[in-house]
């Protein structure tokens, strides 16, 4: 965490949940060996609540907010002053134990990092929200996610996996949420005579669009929309159908609204159309390539172009708002990439030593030579086997010291 850890950022922590396998179930430990990495605790202010803590790098006074203390008192001091924080300087790391919801905002965050893996997309969205927002104090934001390499011998190795799938599908998803930020309006045709926040580059107008009626459901399409979009990315069904085998109207117009009244169920089937045809203009219009010829803009959308002016809401019915993302996800990740995961844990449980896999090495040579191909780690025969082990053991080793030479 040292090396990662970077005070001049100002950054929040999430340490694991204490019922995680990263955890060491004793979450004030925890806070206390953060507090260590950075420095030496100088006092803690009893109106704030903030810790000062002297860096042990720089002597700079590091102000932190430990929102993992459970002491009612100490928590509302700290969240009391967090929602009053006005300038960067105000504070400068936050250590939280889940998502630190706690009614304020901090778009001052540079850094958001977190330790163990998280077990849904919204969560991490939510995380990594914290450090995207837009302030004066910062031109980069970064997520880092601190893992355990997994042990193959716990019969947790799947999970691990699926894990590793689940981040590089989060990664995915961050696109969307970094990607500029469009606001949709009703267009129609006594409307011409647009308001001058209508002529912003990132206003579109779209016929036959729907937009909410009740307050709850502009809240929603306000500021849940990512969540909104990394639980439609989870369900079942929903993954079935990216790949295509679905026609795009039955994802936008069935799944799609099927999955907003599960978790919105207090929504009017009225503004569950309106949540639906955002989620998908949304995701449609952010995953197109948008071009400007002389004084109109032209959006790619179902394999053309189309003048923006004269979008309608049926036209982007008919795209599948996901496909994009899958398609990514094919390509990053592949055959290869599950194969190189695969080996990786494989080389955690071999038990080899080095001179073993160098004398292994020239039969291993000659097999490949014979057969045209390495050897199979699943093989029935235990010499195949043993030579795909030292093959494993082999790259491990030299993926090892290359790293080591960095």
């Amino acid at each position: 965490m040292e090396e990662i850890l970077d005070e001049n950022k100002k950054t929040i922590i999430h340490i694991p949940n204490v019922n995680a396998a990263e955890s060491s179930r004793e979450k004030y430990e925890e806070v206390n060996h953060i507090i260590d990495v950075l420095g030496d605790l100088d006092y803690q202010d009893e109106q704030t609540g903030v810790l000062y803590i002297k860096s042990k790098r720089s002597g700079k006074m590091l102000k932190v907010a430990d929102l993992v203390n459970d002491n009612p008192k100490s928590r509302d001091k700290i969240t009391a002053y967090l929602r009053e924080v006005k300038a960067p300087e105000d504070i400068d790391i936050i250590i939280a134990l889940g998502m630190a919801k706690e009614g304020f905002d901090w778009p001052y965050c540079e850094h958001a990092l977190t330790i163990g893996y998280r077990g849904s997309l919204t969560e991490i969205i939510q995380i990594i929200g914290r450090a995207t927002r837009d302030s004066s104090n910062k031109t980069h934001a970064q997520f880092t996610n601190l893992i355990a390499q997994p042990d193959a011998e716990n019969g947790e190795v799947k999970v691990a996996v699926n894990n590793m799938l689940k981040a590089i599908t989060a990664s995915l998803l961050m696109e969307q949420v970094l990607a500029p930020n469009f606001k949709f309006k009703l267009k129609s045709d006594d409307n011409d005579d647009e308001e001058s926040d209508d002529k912003d580059e990132h206003t579109i107008k779209i016929r036959g669009f729907k937009l909410p009626t009740s307050q709850r459901a502009k809240d929603i399409i306000e500021t849940d929309l990512n969540d909104l979009k990394a639980r439609i990315l989870q369900d079942d069904q929903m993954l079935k159908a990216m790949p295509g085998n679905v026609e795009p109207e039955v994802i936008n117009t069935v799944l799609i609204p099927k999955i907003i009244r599960e978790v919105y169920p207090d929504l009017s089937e009225e503004d569950v159309e309106a949540v639906r045809q955002h989620v998908v203009v949304d995701s449609v219009i952010k995953n197109s390539i948008i071009e400007i010829q002389g004084d109109k803009k032209f959006i790619r959308m179902a394999g053309s172009f189309v003048n923006i002016d004269d979008i309608h809401i049926d036209l982007i019915d008919q795209v599948n708002p996901f496909q994009k993302a899958f398609e990514i996800l094919s390509k990053s990740v592949t055959t290869q990439v599950l194969k190189l995961i695969d080996e990786h844990i494989q080389s955690i449980k071999i038990e080899m030593t080095e001179e073993e896999a160098i004398l292994l090495w020239p039969k291993i040579k000659e097999w490949r030579e014979k057969t045209g191909e390495a050897p199979d780690i699943r093989s029935f025969d235990p010499k195949q086997r043993r030579m795909a082990e030292a093959l494993i053991f082999l790259r491990e080793l030299k993926r090892q010291r290359a790293l080591n030479e960095q």
